[in-house]
């Protein structure tokens, strides 16, 4: 885990880079990779996306330049006091916090360039934000199942079993989940789940206590903790790890961002994405064989799906034989389609003969 010094050492040295080259009597630059998507990469060996070899210059040789250039400095010297004192704060504080800055050329002008310019200082230093103890907001993300742990807090350690000392809504993933450390594990296998209402009813079915299931909600396209968190259960528990989502091209692009990592985070993949992690459903196949009610592909849907066919990520045989069965019946359908067949179907008949199938329970 990367410390306090260790993150605010990084900051510093970018900082002292931009004033070597100030008393060298160079104009200052920051070299970056090119964000863009003709410059993400897929990684066959690991499996997860990954930025190429294309690069980007932030140069105080242009107006434009220089502003960025400034602001980063200003975000540097924040981030580093905000270390010193260990304390933490929201990408939404970062923005408005600028507009205190004595450098009206300083300020952010949107919580997009503020967000932008902290992702650029993870790639730079090789830290994380949640190195630098920048907070999303609240992404409500929760698990539920057979798993003691101990979380660090600003009152103290607190040790917290996964089922028996939280309520039916689950353990709330805090920001860094390296912070957590495992103590007991008993559960068999993780499944991500991308809606909540799906999540709802595999608790209060008992899917968990009678499956050893650790259910991870997703919350729709997962938030960075909710990944990290899903990539420890796996290399550190040795779990295996399903995802179950909508029957839609947009879910299976949720799937891929646990799998293989986003394009938008792909200087972390290797931190955030668990490649070891199967699609269990809504499979297209699915809609088929349980007749399930569905709505008619729109034009967006039909170009997404052609674009995954496109995509590195969907070229294997399982998601080509699935997405042109897809493009061929015309249809998708959600999670809760499955209550179509009563409001046990899912756990006691659609998820266990999947698990099955893929011989993880």
């Amino acid at each position: 885990m990367t410390t306090n010094t260790d993150a605010r050492d990084q900051l510093i040295d970018l900082a002292a880079d931009f004033y070597d080259q100030f008393a060298a009597g160079e104009i200052p630059e920051m070299e970056l990779p090119t964000r863009t998507k003709s410059n993400i990469e897929y990684d066959e060996e690991s499996g997860v996306w990954t930025y190429g070899d294309r690069t980007s210059v932030r140069s105080a040789n242009s107006v434009n330049g220089a502003r960025k250039l400034l602001k980063a400095a200003y975000t540097i010297e924040f981030l580093a006091e905000q270390l010193d004192e260990d304390r933490s704060s929201t990408l939404r504080e970062l923005y408005y916090l600028s507009e205190s800055w004595n450098n009206d050329e300083a300020q952010f002008s949107s919580q997009d360039e503020s967000n932008d310019l902290v992702e650029d200082l993870e790639i730079v230093t090789g830290a994380t934000r949640e190195d630098f103890h920048m907070r999303p907001e609240e992404s409500g993300a929760k698990v539920m199942g057979p798993l003691r742990l101990r979380e660090q807090t600003n009152r103290g350690d607190r040790d917290i079993h996964c089922q028996l000392d939280v309520g039916q809504g689950g353990y709330q993933i805090p920001n860094n989940p390296d912070t957590i450390e495992f103590l007991e594990n008993d559960a068999e296998f993780v499944l991500c789940v991308e809606t909540g209402g799906m999540r709802d009813r595999l608790v209060e079915n008992g899917f968990d206590e009678a499956y050893d299931a650790l259910i991870v909600h997703l919350g729709g396209q997962p938030a960075r903790a909710t990944r990290r968190l899903t990539k420890r259960f796996h290399d550190e528990l040795d779990l295996p790890v399903v995802v179950f989502t909508d029957g839609d091209p947009w879910s299976y692009r949720i799937y891929g961002s646990v799998a293989y990592g986003s394009i938008k985070s792909a200087h972390l993949s290797k931190y955030l994405a668990t490649p070891e992690a199967r699609f269990i459903g809504i499979q297209p196949a699915d809609i088929v064989e349980y007749d399930l009610p569905s709505d008619p592909l729109s034009d967006s849907d039909v170009n997404a799906l052609e674009s995954e066919l496109e995509d590195p990520r969907f070229q294997t045989d399982y998601w080509e034989e699935q997405i042109e069965l897809q493009l061929e019946v015309g249809k998708k359908s959600e999670q809760q389609s499955l209550a179509s067949r009563g409001l046990d179907f899912v756990t006691e008949t659609y998820l266990p003969e999947r698990l099955e199938e893929m011989g993880v329970a």
